[in-house]
């Protein structure tokens, strides 16, 4: 038996919570969350420390404060989800094969919203070579295991990669009395927020290695130490350089990949740099009906901004069910020097239209220029840049009429 539902919601996280809050502020009725975990509100549930929630509310918030916020209005909506329950199937016609202690249920939905996040690069992906001992963990699960499972992981502590969870991970271990011995990133600059830097790492006087990276990994059973090397400017070993470090434990902070499975399997087209799909102003994938938000289409740096998005993108959704979603004239985007990506990918409804960015290196005082040819159509000043900050523009509907491409750089 297939049961019908106007929007499925796959992931009970920040993007999911707050798209299905925003769908029922829209008038929409027949809503369903699945969520594969414990508990709502995903990932925020182990984010224990504060900061989150400036943005979207004002006031700076725990995770699983930040998260609650959603839960309850979700609960107060009588919004109904799934927990425990994995999609493990997803079609082109939006529908969905969901799998909990039940057993098996298909779904067949109007609109489809994904909203799964994203997981942490392991090591097998980053290929360090040496022994498979116990005491390597990637920074998010470590941070599970000692925020929500009271589990110390080790005492002697090396983080490689300064990624955000990896940088909040080296405070949260000192606080709890292990020795962070350095963290070591492989870029010439840190791949974490600045404010995480300055409050994680500089206020305790933790070492951060920038052009460093682990060549080596020791341990019989249990990791006794690794190698560390610095890096040349093309990435190679400079000679002269390698140094043993004795430790119990290696975190690897190294990245975040979107989970992007259930898209891959329904054919949805996915951008080669975010790993996400490839969308439009209203975030609708390749697939119509099909909808992306959160760090499923693109990793952010901040919670605040997941909600946001997920909020923007039900506009879309409204207007498909409504079937006005139709396309007015395509205008292709075109990334130019200096930046690695921007979301949307392609415009094809001519209204007030947010996008998003990442540089390729840190820098101060450029300029983002958007043009069509040789026309200049919007500049916006930035005073600092960095790949860890995201770049959110607004271009209006009266900014983008009557083109026919568009071209996005960093000057």
């Amino acid at each position: 038996m297939i049961k019908e539902k106007e929007v499925i919601i796959i992931g009970g996280g920040a993007a999911g919570l707050a798209a299905a809050v925003a769908c029922k502020q829209k008038g929409i009725e027949d809503i369903l969350i699945v969520e594969r975990g414990d508990y709502l509100g995903g990932i925020l549930n182990q984010c224990i420390h504060d900061g989150f929630g400036l943005e979207k509310f004002n006031t700076s918030l725990t995770g699983p404060e930040y998260a609650q916020r959603y839960i309850d209005q979700v609960k107060d909506k009588k919004i109904p989800f799934l927990l425990n329950s994995m999609v493990v199937n997803m079609t082109p016609q939006k529908e969905i094969v969901v799998i909990n202690n039940n057993g098996l249920a298909h779904y067949q939905a109007k609109v489809i919203i994904l909203a799964m996040g994203c997981r942490e690069r392991p090591r097998g992906v980053i290929s360090i070579p040496g022994a498979r001992s116990s005491g390597i963990y990637t920074a998010g699960v470590a941070q599970e295991l000692i925020n929500l499972k009271n589990y110390m992981v080790g005492e002697k502590i090396v983080i490689l990669g300064s990624g955000d969870i990896g940088l909040i991970m080296a405070r949260r271990l000192t606080l709890e009395g292990a020795e962070v011995i350095t963290v070591a990133e492989k870029l010439p600059y840190s791949s974490g927020l600045p404010r995480n830097l300055n409050q994680c790492l500089y206020d305790f006087d933790i070492p951060l290695l920038l052009s460093h990276t682990v060549i080596d990994i020791k341990g019989n059973g249990r990791l006794s130490g690794v190698t560390i090397a610095q890096l040349g400017k093309r990435g190679g070993i400079i000679s002269g350089t390698k140094r043993k470090i004795a430790c119990d434990t290696l975190l690897l902070s190294v990245g975040l990949i979107p989970e992007n499975e259930l898209s891959r399997e329904a054919g949805i087209a996915l951008d080669n740099i975010t790993g996400g799909p490839q969308v439009d102003e209203r975030g609708q994938t390749s697939i119509p009906g099909i909808f992306a938000c959160g760090n499923v289409l693109q990793v952010h740096d901040i919670v605040d901004n997941v909600s946001l998005e997920a909020e923007y993108i039900v506009e879309g959704v409204t207007e498909f069910l409504e079937r006005k979603l139709t396309k007015e004239q395509e205008i292709k985007l075109e990334l130019g020097n200096g930046l690695r990506y921007v979301v949307p990918q392609t415009l094809y409804r001519l209204k007030d239209t947010i996008f998003s960015f990442r540089v390729n290196q840190p820098g101060r005082k450029k300029i983002l220029l958007f043009e069509e040819g040789r026309r200049l159509i919007k500049k916006k000043s930035l005073p600092r840049v960095n790949p860890a900050e995201m770049v959110r523009v607004k271009l209006t509907s009266s900014e983008l009429a009557g083109l026919k491409t568009l071209k996005v750089r960093l000057v």
